[in-house]
C-alpha cells in the first residue's frame, strides 16, 4: 500500500471517526450503542482542548478514502497515550498499522514524552502482536463487562 497517505486530524473526521468505531465494534466484537458516544466524546475532548505540540492524530487515506486513525495524547509531561487505533478490515495485514504506530511513537518521541500507555482488549489479537513486536509490555490484564460484552482489558506501555 505505498500509495497510503498520512495525514492531520482534521474534525471533521470526527463523524467518520465515531460511525466506523461503532460499526465495526459492533460488528466484530458485539459491543453494544454505548461505544460510539465514549468515542465521541474522546473526540469532541481533543478537538476543543489539545495541545497541538503535545498532542496530535492522524488519519490515514487511501486514494482520498479515510482506512484509519492513530491519535497520541498526554497523560501527563512524561507519559503519551495512544487511542483510537482504527484500521478499516480491508487495510488491515498490509504493513498500514505498522506505520501508524512508528507515525504516533515518533511524535510521542520527539514531543518528549518518555514513555506511552494504551488500554485495549485481548480480542484484538492482532493489535495486541503488532504493540509486543514493537516492545510494548503487557502491564495489566482483568477480565470485565464493558460496552455489554464480557472482555479482558489490557493496559499496556512502551519506553520511548
Amino acid at each position: 500500500m505505498d500509495d497510503v497517505v498520512l495525514r492531520a486530524f482534521q474534525p471533521d473526521d470526527a463523524a467518520w471517526l465515531v460511525e466506523q468505531h461503532g460499526v465495526l465494534y459492533a460488528r466484530d466484537e458485539g459491543f453494544d450503542d454505548s461505544f460510539a458516544p465514549l468515542v465521541a466524546r474522546i473526540l469532541d475532548g481533543f478537538v476543543t482542548s489539545h495541545d497541538p505540540i503535545r498532542e496530535k492524530g492522524w488519519i490515514v487515506e487511501q486514494a482520498g478514502q479515510r482506512l484509519g486513525s492513530i491519535f497520541c495524547v498526554s497523560v501527563d509531561q512524561h507519559t503519551a497515550k495512544l487511542r483510537l487505533f482504527l484500521l478499516v478490515p480491508e487495510a488491515r495485514g498490509k504493513g498500514v498499522g505498522k506505520r501508524l504506530l512508528e507515525t504516533c511513537t515518533d511524535f510521542a518521541r520527539e514531543a518528549g514524552y518518555q514513555e506511552m500507555v494504551l488500554w485495549t482488549h485481548e480480542s484484538h489479537t492482532a493489535a495486541c502482536a503488532l504493540y509486543r513486536a514493537f516492545g510494548w509490555e503487557l502491564t495489566g490484564s482483568k477480565p470485565v463487562l464493558s460496552f455489554g460484552v464480557d472482555l479482558v482489558e489490557q493496559s499496556w506501555k512502551f519506553r520511548l
